[in-house]
């Protein structure tokens, strides 16, 4: 019953002066929903990247070249992985379920009096079953086909829409660098990489018919993708094909690999550590709104003690002990910041809505969150709110009955 009454009266107190206490609360609101809405963007980022990454395919790792020039580490290129060595690691590292060597060009692509600049993967026949690629029309080439370099191809969706308008070109004759290729299937949309590039602008041919045909490379390869048969066998597999690979590149112990091995939880860590510092960073940001809308609290506090010292004196002089006076004040701090934080959670939550509904960008916006920011503003007015409080306390009882 008497905290009851305690927060009638601080109620009453911060109804004197309406448009004091919205301003004092309004670096409290705009603290809790910047913190609210910039986790709910972080968080958001993190689930997009983490979506994006297991559209990468299940349990892969790539093999990449390797060279060092000048004494630092550069990958890409080629060279440094063959075709043999993809053949290597299928045959002797024990839990690899399918490989896939890849070939890239880029080119115009012609159909009819439509022409597209795309780029050209070359991969084998188990490429869309490591990446987790539906095809979405006609069907993907055998290793048959891969063997005799069959100029056959498999176009994503965004190359269907420009030179096909959206039609099906399967059974279509296209050129790629002049070159005719039959297209035997399309690929479900996939949307952008981590990166932000198109995955859907792309063609997938057989990387024979890449290497003969376009490339004019025999046994230069972009990269290596490797598909585990298990998450557990993953560290296993990584470990035998640096073996393997060492051994048939002949590195003497002591020289650097000429060859970048990455795995899926590798990049998956990086970008959601990436993710997560952004989140922390952003919300460290917005959490000083916080700290400044306490400092505002303490202020008015400091102001309402002041203006006060009489309605406080009478309050002694009638009974009320000094912690009395103290919680008083105290509770209202609190009752101030905790309104702040209550509209700031309403901000944020609003906030996050409206942002996600403009870029169409998923928004998360967890409870331990809103717990956290609420109850962190209403630390801020024990905080801030507890000098004022205790200046109140202090004061001696005649002087103020005396204070004008």
């Amino acid at each position: 019953m008497r905290l009851i009454a305690i927060l009638r009266i601080a109620l009453n107190a911060l109804k004197r002066n309406k448009l004091r206490t919205m301003l004092t609360t309004l670096g409290i609101v705009i603290g809790v929903g910047a913190v609210i809405a910039m986790v709910s963007i972080g968080n958001g980022a993190r689930a997009q990247l983490e979506a994006q990454i297991k559209k990468m395919g299940q349990n892969i790792i790539m093999v990449f070249p390797n060279f060092r020039r000048g004494g630092v580490s550069a990958g890409g290129g080629g060279g440094g992985i063959n075709l043999s060595d993809a053949d290597a690691i299928l045959n002797e590292v024990p839990g690899v379920v399918a490989v896939s060597p890849e070939v890239s060009a880029s080119g115009q692509v012609i159909f009819g009096n439509q022409n597209w600049p795309s780029s050209v993967y070359g991969v084998s026949a188990e490429y869309l079953q490591i990446k987790s690629w539906d095809v979405e029309s006609g069907t993907m080439f055998s290793q048959q086909q891969v063997g005799s370099a069959a100029k056959v191809a498999l176009l994503g969706a965004t190359v269907v829409a420009e030179l096909f308008e959206g039609g099906d070109p399967v059974g279509e004759i296209i050129r790629i660098r002049n070159v005719p290729f039959k297209v035997i299937g399309t690929l479900k949309a996939k949307g952008t990489s981590l990166v932000g590039s198109d995955q859907d602008d792309r063609i997938i041919v057989p990387y024979t018919s890449a290497m003969k045909r376009l490339t004019g490379d025999k046994d230069k390869i972009r990269r290596i993708n490797i598909q585990a048969e298990s998450p557990a066998m993953m560290p296993v597999i990584e470990e035998e094909m640096t073996r393997l690979l060492r051994e048939r590149h002949k590195l003497p112990e002591g020289m650097d690999n000429d060859f970048m091995i990455r795995t899926q939880d590798e990049i998956n860590e990086f970008a959601t550590g990436t993710s997560k510092t952004m989140t922390a960073l952003l919300g460290a940001v917005a959490g000083v709104s916080l700290v400044v809308g306490g400092i505002g609290i303490m202020n008015i506090m400091l102001v309402s003690v002041t203006e006060r010292t009489r309605e406080i004196g009478i309050r002694m002089s009638v009974g009320a002990k000094a912690r009395d006076i103290l919680f008083q004040f105290l509770t209202e701090a609190v009752v101030l910041s905790a309104l702040g934080g209550l509209l700031g959670i309403a901000l944020g939550i609003t906030a996050s809505a409206a942002i996600s509904r403009q870029m169409s960008w998923p928004m998360l916006t967890p409870t331990d969150a809103i717990v956290s920011a609420f109850l962190f503003s209403a630390a801020i007015g024990i905080f801030f709110g507890y000098y004022p409080a205790r200046k109140a306390s202090r004061l001696d009882p005649i002087d103020a009955l005396r204070y004008e």
